[in-house]
């Protein structure tokens, strides 16, 4: 097929920002979102890009980027619902944080909180909380891994088992109407999994881009979980579900 201008720009803003929404396509195209989805459709349907709720990707990138390439994704509105998490935080709380790219931007915002006591697995929320304004971080042990600088397997797990605190956050690679919170990776959902179990709030960060993916792990029903965290508002059928559960969401 012979893309057309815009055919190849769309393909070299995913190649640059990972997902991109239809709305952020259609403004940065300077084009409708009429049009945006006039040019996807055929896109999508000889495989170059995939289509999910409101946004697309390319088939390589439907799995999680590599770290530093996702904090870039989304960027603005993962730093707008750290701000709102980071509001329901007090000096001197208990917070367990697992890796991703969303939680990372929540330890930057707590920078302004003092005496913070930090559960992670992660090298970059601990490298950024720790030493500053008399907190105090434990980190889980075990081999980092290269691509986001954090400990996962049995030795991580059973380190965090020991800590019961007052907020327990998770990031999440999808968000599924009927089978709940998922991601791409077992080791990180086994990690996750047992970060909620250790807080008496169980938070989920997660950008809009999420809702109404599929991965490859279960990590918990909603059931398991007492607030959402998000920058819009979910899909109908995930909205009814997260009510069913009696899950608060906020929106950032």
């Amino acid at each position: 097929m012979n893309h057309s201008k815009r055919h190849n720009d769309i393909i070299r803003l995913l190649q640059q920002d990972g997902t991109v929404t239809i709305a952020d396509l259609a403004k940065r195209l300077d084009v409708s979102l009429e049009t945006v989805r006039r040019d996807i459709k055929p896109l999508t349907t000889n495989g170059t890009v995939v289509k999910m709720h409101g946004a697309v990707a390319l088939p390589s990138i439907v799995g999680e980027a590599p770290f530093e390439k996702r904090m870039r994704e989304n960027s603005e509105a993962k730093k707008a619902i750290a701000v709102s998490l980071a509001a329901t935080i007090r000096d001197g709380d208990s917070i367990m944080l697992d890796t991703g790219t969303t939680t990372s931007y929540l330890a930057r915002e707590l920078l302004g909180h003092r005496r913070l006591t930090v559960v992670t697995n992660s090298s970059d929320i601990a490298r950024t909380l720790s030493t500053v304004n008399d907190n105090r971080v434990y980190m889980a042990g075990g081999e980092l891994r290269s691509d986001n600088g954090a400990a996962f397997g049995i030795s991580a797990i059973e380190f965090i088992s020991h800590f019961t605190v007052g907020h327990a956050v998770i990031s999440t690679g999808a968000i599924d109407a009927t089978i709940g919170v998922m991601d791409y990776d077992l080791e990180e959902a086994e990690f996750a999994r047992a970060v909620v179990a250790q807080g008496r709030r169980a938070i989920i960060v997660t950008d809009h881009t999420k809702f109404g993916r599929q991965g490859l792990v279960r990590v918990c029903e909603f059931s398991a979980v007492t607030d959402l965290f998000t920058d819009k508002a979910p899909p109908r059928d995930v909205a009814a579900a997260l009510k069913t559960a009696g899950v608060t969401i906020t929106l950032a």
